[in-house]
């Protein structure tokens, strides 16, 4: 499955996607989004579906809407590794800049968010592509540079470099007339599909995309075409005018109306990142553990009754081997397991003092002993359907009245939302 695909043509075309990724019973994405310029202008128009369902209404508009026309494209198919599954997090991202429309879309993952860039650009989501792209277009605000076709390469040359450092970078970034395109140098690959005239139909994909050009129309048109994966011909003459080759490691293309009109280079390729170390297992460790207060009053006290959660839970992560709790003061005391299966232990004082010790000894064995080891807890997370009466008469305040549905609930949090939002500064 390709995660970015862009493509540029020297006139407008009618491309057909077809995002079999979605049918049923395939794994289904995390996201995918479609960017282009309606009849060459300098707005975007992007389609985008976060966690998107089978078959998905808005991917079929990508494959029969015969309103996605333009000489340049941008797709993307999201795997997520950085933020939630939200539009505001799924690609391209789309950006207005010196009264123009700008895309980017990104393959591969940065190790750690770029260092911010001060500007009036600012990422809506938290990915981070949507970062990297505000700090470029920060960058490009502060020297002045309104398109691509005033950017000092050179000085982009750099930047690109710069990020490179920080993880993967096979990516893409445009403003309608100039596709920036950079191979990654940790060796995520990025491939160059050139069109050559004449042919009738060209289609190409996978079994998780296909794109046909001339689906709608045949219009011999010179183009470029850069995808994250070599996509296989599905028509005889996508065979002989379409030729693939990939990318050089740290080559960076401008490519302008289907040709490749410039071509730089932030290095060769750079070596792979050491494996970070997984934190060894430890054994089984036993622990004396001892809690002692002491309360001291310059007047005796002559009544009260105290609340002890002092006993250590018994659990998959650790086993009590022994346990004692003591109070200095002569007390009533009664132990009983709270609602949370917490041991609890209430007393009572009659005897006047001016001086309490409470002392809890334990003998713990701490039984986690894989840092990594995040498999669910075979614990309860249902209230039990037994209760004794004190726990039903705790409960209450805190239980749903049983005529009350599960939709009449989430109408009745989104009015209370309502108030939040309103009040919200």
């Amino acid at each position: 499955m390709p995660n970015l695909l862009a493509m540029s043509f020297e006139g407008e075309l009618a491309p057909s996607f077809s995002l079999h990724c979605l049918a049923p019973g395939r794994t289904l994405p995390d996201g995918w989004g479609l960017g282009y310029y309606p009849k060459g202008e300098p707005s975007a128009a992007i389609l985008k579906e976060p966690a998107p369902p089978q078959d998905s209404i808005r991917s079929q508009l990508a494959a029969a809407w015969e309103q996605v026309a333009s000489n340049m494209f941008v797709l993307h198919i999201r795997h997520a590794t950085w933020g939630a599954l939200s539009d505001a997090n799924t690609q391209p991202f789309a950006r207005t800049w010196g009264r123009r429309d700008w895309l980017m879309a990104h393959a591969g993952s940065l190790d750690r968010k770029p260092v911010e860039i001060p500007g009036p650009f600012e990422p809506v989501g938290s990915t981070d592509t949507e970062a990297m792209f505000c700090g470029l277009l920060n960058r490009f605000l502060e020297r002045g540079w309104r398109n691509l076709g005033q950017v000092d390469f050179d000085v982009l040359l750099g930047w690109l470099a710069e990020l490179n450092e920080v993880g993967s970078l096979s990516m893409c970034f445009t403003d309608g007339r100039d596709l920036v395109v950079h191979a990654d140098r940790r060796g995520v690959p990025l491939w160059l599909g050139t069109l050559a005239p004449p042919y009738e139909k060209i289609a190409f994909g996978d079994d998780d995309l296909d794109v046909d050009l001339t689906r709608r129309g045949a219009k011999s048109r010179k183009g470029a075409i850069v995808c994250s994966e070599r996509l296989a011909p599905r028509a005889a003459d996508a065979e002989r005018a379409l030729v693939w080759q990939q990318l050089e490691p740290g080559r960076v293309l401008v490519i302008r109306e289907g040709a490749v009109v410039d071509e730089r280079s932030t290095g060769g390729a750079l070596e792979p990142p050491k494996p970070r170390l997984r934190p060894a297992r430890t054994t089984a460790q036993t622990f004396d553990v001892v809690h002692r207060t002491t309360y001291k009053y310059a007047q005796a006290v002559e009544r009260s009754s105290h609340l002890l959660r002092l006993t250590p839970v018994h659990d998959p992560l650790q086993t009590v081997h022994r346990h004692e709790l003591t109070v200095s003061v002569p007390h009533q005391a009664r132990d009983y397991e709270d609602v949370f299966d917490n041991r609890v232990r209430r007393i009572a004082i009659d005897t006047p003092f001016s001086e309490m010790v409470i002392e809890s000894r334990s003998v713990v064995e701490v039984l986690d002993i894989d840092p990594l080891a995040y498999g669910p807890l075979h614990v309860s997370s249902m209230i039990p359907l037994v209760w004794m009466p004190w726990q039903r008469q705790v409960l209450d305040p805190f239980l749903l009245p049983p005529e009350l549905p599960e939709s009449e609930l989430g109408d009745l949090a989104e009015y209370a939302m309502s108030f939040v939002k309103r009040n919200d500064s």
